[in-house]
């Protein structure tokens, strides 16, 4: 098991049941996608952050 899978492992133990659902369902997600070659479909978090700053200033305004 990678270190990655093994740290996971240990926080899924240690989260509330509804956030280690989520991480779960999240990360199930990105499998199906990386099966499927289909993340360079995701939008980066740069790229989200930026979207959400500019709503975040049209509302301030």
């Amino acid at each position: 098991m990678t270190q990655l899978a093994q740290k996971l492992d240990k926080k899924l133990a240690t989260w509330r049941p509804e956030v280690a659902a989520q991480v779960e369902q999240i990360v199930t997600d990105v499998i199906e996608l990386a099966d499927t070659d289909a993340l360079d479909l995701l939008p980066s978090r740069t790229i989200v952050q930026e979207v959400l700053d500019t709503l975040d200033e049209h509302q301030t305004r």
